[in-house]
């Protein structure tokens, strides 16, 4: 039976899900797919949640849009789980907190300070911390290495409110030790982590480009905002490691 939101049916997604919030980067992603955009199978575009599925040098994966803020993310996900995926990799981006990150270079999420409302919902209001999964985490670490690419693991901080006006809102993160901001990795962990804990092998793991970095004396959301042509360049850097990564473990 299809799900409410993804119109799909069991066995339409690969266990190997890449989960970009926008649905232009979805559809940019599915061309890296074995036989680019032509081959890849569209199996969701109700609401715009753009989802295709093909493989990678053989092996499965599908690309799913999720859309931006925890709320959104956690419907698709939810519904992911329904349709039997067990593997997510949140592909985004991010704003950088810690001091030397700078537009472009990569991130991989450890684990969250949920910030968010779902997550906070999901937990009424327990402390927890949703953290990443090892092996996956270690795959992206690996696998941006392998190209070359120098990246910063480390704690995010999963937030509603992208323009926040609070005049300490990097600096008590950045205090804290978060090295970047983004509004979805908290609910992929803790829904990874609870399927966990019902004993399924789910798997949960983020990683994510600069886009702009709030390290400036006013930490202005957005003043650095790359271009769309380097943020484009970039990201398609990130999701080259996420596919390998991912596909490495499938």
């Amino acid at each position: 039976m299809p799900q409410i939101h993804l119109r799909a049916e069991r066995g339409d997604y690969a266990p190997l899900v890449l989960m970009p919030g926008d649905p232009g980067r979805a559809t940019m992603m599915a061309g890296l797919l074995d036989g680019g955009l032509e081959q890849a199978k569209l199996v969701n575009q109700h609401r715009s949640l753009l989802g295709y599925t093909g493989t990678y040098k053989g092996k499965p994966v599908s690309i799913q849009t999720s859309g931006i803020g925890t709320p959104s993310f956690s419907i698709v996900m939810e519904e992911l789980l329904m349709l039997g995926s067990t593997t997510f990799i949140r592909t985004g981006t991010c704003g950088g907190i810690a001091r030397g990150l700078k537009t472009g270079d990569v991130v991989v999420a450890t684990a969250s300070v949920p910030m968010d409302g779902s997550t906070r919902t999901y937990l009424h209001g327990d402390p927890f911390a949703p953290a990443a999964d090892f092996e996956l985490t270690r795959a992206l670490i690996d696998g941006a290495r392998a190209k070359g690419i120098d990246p910063h693991p480390g704690v995010v901080q999963s937030v509603d409110v992208f323009y926040n006006p609070d005049s300490d809102y990097a600096a008590k993160m950045r205090s804290r030790g978060v090295i970047a901001v983004e509004m979805e990795a908290s609910a992929l962990f803790y829904l990874a982590m609870r399927e966990q804990a019902r004993g399924q092998a789910v798997r949960g793991g983020c990683i994510l480009t600069v886009s702009d970095t709030l390290i400036k004396d006013d930490d202005v959301v957005g003043a650095d905002y790359m271009s769309l042509d380097a943020l484009e360049a970039a990201t398609m850097k990130m999701i080259e490691i996420a596919l390998e990564a991912g596909t490495s473990l499938a």
